[in-house]
Formats: C-alpha cells, sequence, structure tokens
C-alpha cells in the first residue's frame, strides 16, 4: 500500500518517526506533517493565508498547517501520488473519550477519511512516552490487516497505546468512547495577570468496561471506529415538534 502519514506533534516529533520507520516496512511511504506542534488544532483549515509546503527529505515535507491541512493538501493536488490509507501519529498523549473532539491527530484522519480513504489515528496513550516502539509495532499490526475490514465508508479508526512494552500488551479490544469531567479551570499567566492558560483535561468520568480509557488502564490496545455525522437522529422528532409551535 501507499500510506500518508500526519500528525500534529510535528514532523520532528518522535511518534511520527517511528511511525514512518514501522510502516516504511512494508509499505511505501510519505510524511506530510506540520512544521511544528499543532496540538488541539482539531479540525482547523487555513483559508486566510496560502500554505507553502517544504521538502525536508525524500517523501517528507513540512508545512506551517494544521494537521487537516496537511492531509487536505497532499490529497487535493499539492503530490500527484494515489495513496491507499491515511495514518496519523503517533501522538504523543492519549486521545480517549472527549480527547477526539479537540485532537489533531484524529482531525488529519477524519480529513482523510471526508477525501475518501480509510484512515487511522494512532496515540501513545501516556504523557511519558517511554514506549513508541510499542505503538510502532500495534500500528503496523493494524495497517497491515486493515485491508481485509469491511468498515463502512464514513468509519475512522481511534487507536490507543498503552505505554509499556510490547511484551505487556494484553491483546486489542474494540471499545467506545469514555468521558471526561469538565475541564479544569483556566490558569492565570503568573507574569501577566491579563494573560490565561486554558486548564488541563477533566479527570474520567464514564471509564467503565467497554471504554477506550477502561482498556488502555488494563492494557489492552483500544481501538474505537468512530463516525464523521453528528446527527442526533434520536432528536429529530422532538426537534420538529418543537418547532412547529416557533
Amino acid at each position: 500500500m501507499k500510506i500518508l502519514i500526519s500528525n500534529d506533534d510535528g514532523y520532528q516529533a518522535e511518534g511520527i518517526k517511528t511511525l514512518t520507520q514501522y510502516l516504511s516496512k512494508n509499505h511505501e511511504v510519505v510524511v506530510v506533517a506540520p512544521n511544528e506542534n499543532k496540538s488541539a488544532a482539531s479540525s482547523s483549515l487555513t483559508l486566510n493565508q496560502a500554505l507553502k509546503p517544504k521538502k525536508i527529505d525524500t517523501n517528507i515535507y513540512s508545512i506551517d498547517a494544521t494537521p487537516s491541512d496537511c492531509v487536505h493538501l497532499a490529497l487535493c493536488g499539492f503530490l500527484e501520488d494515489e495513496f491507499d490509507l491515511v495514518v496519523t501519529g503517533i501522538n504523543f498523549g492519549p486521545n480517549l473519550g472527549d480527547d477526539v473532539i479537540y485532537s489533531g491527530t484524529v482531525a488529519g484522519a477524519i480529513e482523510g477519511r471526508f477525501l475518501g480513504l480509510p484512515s487511522v489515528a494512532v496515540s501513545l496513550a501516556s504523557w511519558e512516552g517511554k514506549n513508541f516502539d510499542t505503538a510502532g509495532r500495534v500500528a503496523s499490526q493494524v495497517v497491515n490487516q486493515i485491508h481485509t475490514s469491511q468498515l463502512s465508508h464514513d468509519t475512522v479508526l481511534n487507536v490507543n497505546v498503552p505505554d509499556v512494552n510490547f511484551d505487556e500488551i494484553k491483546g486489542f479490544q474494540t471499545t467506545r468512547l469514555g468521558k471526561r469531567h469538565m475541564s479544569e479551570q483556566s490558569i492565570q499567566d503568573k507574569d501577566d495577570a491579563s494573560l490565561y492558560w486554558i486548564g488541563e483535561n477533566g479527570k474520567e468520568a464514564d471509564n467503565g468496561v467497554g471504554t477506550d480509557f477502561h482498556a488502555i488502564s488494563n492494557n489492552y490496545v483500544s481501538v474505537t471506529p468512530l463516525q464523521i455525522d453528528l446527527t442526533k437522529y434520536n432528536e429529530i422528532d422532538t426537534v420538529s415538534m418543537w418547532l412547529d409551535q416557533i
């Protein structure tokens, strides 16, 4: 397969280098990634200025842009390559539960899916980042098997890998997204009281059996199928009745 690789930590991040190393053993890969960390960029596209890809090395490009920008440009005219798959990551840190709303790693995969390709987002689910090789091996296993899947056209796979040695991984679990409590309060800057820092993610709220949180805490790889359609179908009739009163 020919695989487009991107991320939100920047083209020099350990995670994307590890992912490239493992996937290039069996596939042809091209890296198009931000020139620096663009974490929590979500699915934003840059529309107010032109973007300039920079060739770093053979099949490696960086852009001062978001992950969605990078995937979009790579698939829509910047490169002439025909790709079979988009893989984003390996993210430094988890993309569990509500994290997927903000994640640039997941957004890059979603952009690939928008543009017609099967897509996988891969994250090393801790902030210690000790075992990127484990995540690289897991990503390789998933990618090497994905051609056998019968996934629908709008599915994105969100893969989170425990930050442990590979031989400590207990297996794979198909999971649903858990939920977090509200984010921590914003923090006033120590040196300038007019500035604020966004607070940390909330703690786990829904982390029971079947969730991505539960899988990771028990040393299982979490694989969550995500859908792009955000319509809440069971509320359509309720909203329709409400609108009839207007």
